[in-house]
């Protein structure tokens, strides 16, 4: 069942032409990853998506549809005086310690974290927390924009298994940008190749052969090579 159907999106800002002609859809419970290199257009796709910025062309989601959004980075200062459970509380009034410990495993944070204030955590601990914050909402559907900026290595293996639980677990359908084609692979059922418009789309062992790649980031770059 497709839960998104986008046709010939095209965004201007300034005067300036972002997307042009972009096409694809989403099917429910799917993962979709968005690539494609600085400037192109990502960020500003996914907010089109929700809402936040005017486009021509169609956004066609599926009735009902409720959606999550997930920044690269949390907006708000670390030195703010405010614990991770009274971040949550901003969220949904009134809400249950039993409604946030479920929503904690899900993300797979320790229940320690609710006393903490936000320069106590690490970065990859923020960013979960942001994954949290969505997942209270009750989303069908979860965007990230890059959810690993910022983060190590290890912690971008880690956040990444956390989506790819979420997803299993929670029956959420993922639109995500990503530039580790490694996580593409492994876990996403359609990538868009995107650099202001729609270069390719479709299953990735189908669409990104090296021919596409060379012609989305200009070369032969290591990280583009599949590892088996």
């Amino acid at each position: 069942m497709k839960i998104l159907e986008v046709t010939n999106l095209c965004i201007k800002i300034g005067g300036n032409t972002v997307l042009k002609d972009v096409s694809f859809d989403v099917n429910k419970g799917d993962v979709l990853a968005i690539i494609g290199p600085n400037g192109a257009g990502k960020t500003v796709l996914l907010k089109s998506l929700i809402g936040l910025i005017p486009y021509r062309g169609e956004i066609k989601w599926l009735p009902q549809i409720k959606t999550g959004y997930v920044p690269q980075r949390m907006d708000i200062e670390t030195d703010v005086p405010l614990t991770v459970k009274e971040f949550f509380h901003l969220r949904i009034r009134p809400l249950s310690d039993s409604r946030i410990r479920e929503t904690l495993d899900f993300v797979q944070l320790d229940p320690g974290i609710l006393k903490k204030g936000f320069g106590e955590i690490s970065i990859g601990q923020r960013q979960r927390v942001l994954v949290a914050w969505a997942v209270l909402g009750s989303p069908d559907v979860l965007l990230f924009d890059e959810p690993t900026a910022d983060i190590d290595i290890a912690g971008q293996e880690s956040i990444y298994k956390m989506i790819y639980h979420l997803q299993q677990n929670m029956g959420l359908t993922v639109i995500l940008v990503s530039h580790d084609l490694n996580i593409v692979y492994s876990h996403a059922g359609a990538v868009l190749c995107l650099n202001r418009k729609g270069l390719c789309y479709g299953a990735p062992k189908e669409v990104l052969t090296p021919q596409q790649l060379m012609s989305l980031y200009g070369g032969d770059k290591a990280f583009f090579q599949h590892k088996h």
